[in-house]
């Protein structure tokens, strides 16, 4: 018992567990930024990463160092420390003093008492204090890898802007060639004004393409720099200029059932509070009808008497409160637990299956257009430019064939990026859920392209 008072917050802060549990799932360094020595430390480290051209991995510890909401939440496990070691600590005793004086005679009362309830229980609820730091530290497992999920997402998201963005000036310059051609043509005698005005629709509606590709690009950069935790003054990454190959061949189909079961943290920890809701309940009965005991010595001391010594003894009687609301309280947020949990475990095997289906789906898109959609737009192109030479087709053909070959590669860009966050989702329906790691990706605006150049 003397030990359990003695309870101190730990060296880590409680972060420890938290590494070990984000580290299963996650290829990058924890920081836990506890001082501003912490905090500029990891500025350097984020600095040096800065440096070099982005990876996946690369946005992930970069997240992990400098997303100052991550750092935020990792606070609560401060709190929770600090709970756990006040419910761990034992009550401090009660010293009371009374003096009363009257008729050349003075009496002094003293008393020391103790919280008797207070030691009874203090097993249960460190008990309890250890739970609620444990799901603390589940959580901020959970923001953990959330937070290196939203960042390789947002990383994939800017690269195909930016790749999109360069084929949406390609298929723009080729439309506005187009449109210059058709006007000279028609000023010649040799083009008619429906000919000329469709060459020059064609090229506005490219022009806006890229207005809204290059907008597109900008909001994914900006979105990957609040994921990374970035300022102005750091600057924006170094992106790649491509986005990752395609995997030769999709994963393996996971036990979906299994997986959602055992590594998801979000069942873990929702299992973390139905046994902590035990826990309390089980205070609760035991504090039901005797919730205020105190056991404790006193003397008293009067002028010209011999000094008195006996002991005291506090009891709430129940003659109005029986604990029953504390009960049922207690049991309520208990079956309140059972059943949240059962839900938790429901979404989760959901979940990973729809990941599933969506990352096969994603993959199979993908392959589709790099293994036949775009070779086969550059046969065509290939076949068109024989028959230019042939004086068998025109420039405008040409030219057509480019905007067409344009919005192909434009679609496969959208394919592949779509598969990367695709495997993200997956693996995060895995380990945490997909609620908390939602970036947005905005379509370009390609198949309008696409469907005009066909025209």
């Amino acid at each position: 018992m003397g030990l359990v008072g003695c309870a101190s917050v730990s060296p880590d802060g409680g972060f420890g567990v938290v590494a070990q549990q984000a580290g299963g799932h996650l290829d990058a360094t924890l920081s836990y930024q506890r001082t501003l020595q912490d905090t500029d430390a990891a500025r350097e480290r984020t600095a040096q990463l800065l440096a070099q051209p982005l990876s996946a991995a690369t946005a992930v510890q970069i997240a992990l160092l400098g997303n100052r909401e991550l750092q935020a939440r990792y606070g609560q496990l401060g709190l929770a420390e600090a709970e756990r070691v006040r419910a761990a600590t034992l009550p401090n005793p009660l010293l009371s003093l009374g003096r009363l004086a009257g008729g050349g005679v003075v009496e002094i009362d003293r008393a020391l008492s103790l919280d008797v309830l207070g030691l009874f229980t203090l097993p249960l609820a460190r008990q309890l204090g250890e739970r609620q730091l444990r799901q603390a530290q589940w959580q901020a497992a959970i923001d953990t890898i959330a937070t290196a999920a939203a960042a390789r997402k947002a990383f994939y998201g800017a690269v195909a802007a930016r790749q999109l963005a360069d084929y949406a000036a390609q298929a723009a310059d080729a439309a506005d060639a187009a449109s210059e051609l058709a006007a000279r043509m028609q000023a010649a005698g040799n083009f008619s004004r429906l000919e000329r005005l469709r060459e020059q629709a064609f090229a506005q509606q490219a022009g806006s393409q890229l207005t809204r590709a290059r907008h597109q690009q900008a909001a994914a950069q900006e979105r990957l720099a609040r994921a990374l935790g970035l300022t102005r003054e750091q600057g924006m990454p170094k992106l790649p200029e491509r986005l990752p190959d395609l995997p030769q061949a999709p994963l393996a189909a996971p036990t979906v059932e299994q997986a959602a079961i055992d590594r998801r943290l979000d069942v873990q920890l929702a299992r973390q509070a139905v046994e902590a809701s035990a826990d309390a309940l089980g205070l609760s009965h035991a504090t039901s009808v005797v919730n205020a005991l105190e056991i404790g010595a006193q003397n008293r001391s009067a002028t010209g008497e011999p000094l008195a010594r006996g002991y005291e003894v506090t009891l709430a009687l129940p003659l109005f409160d029986f604990g029953q609301a504390r009960n049922a309280r207690a049991q309520a947020l208990y079956m309140q637990a059972v059943h949240r949990t059962a839900a938790v475990a429901q979404q989760a095997r959901s979940e990973v299956r729809e990941a599933w289906s969506l990352y096969q789906s994603s993959w199979q898109l993908a392959r589709l257009q790099q293994a036949e959609v775009v070779p086969l737009g550059q046969q065509v192109s290939e076949e068109m430019v024989l028959r230019y030479n042939g004086m068998f087709a025109s420039v405008f053909d040409l030219l057509a064939d480019a905007r067409r070959q344009a919005g192909a590669v434009m679609q496969a860009i959208e394919a592949l990026r779509d598969f990367w966050i695709a495997d993200t989702d997956l693996q995060s329906a895995q380990s945490i859920g997909l609620a908390q790691t939602a970036v947005p990706v905005f379509s370009t605006g390609s198949e309008p392209e696409a469907a005009s150049a066909g025209h």
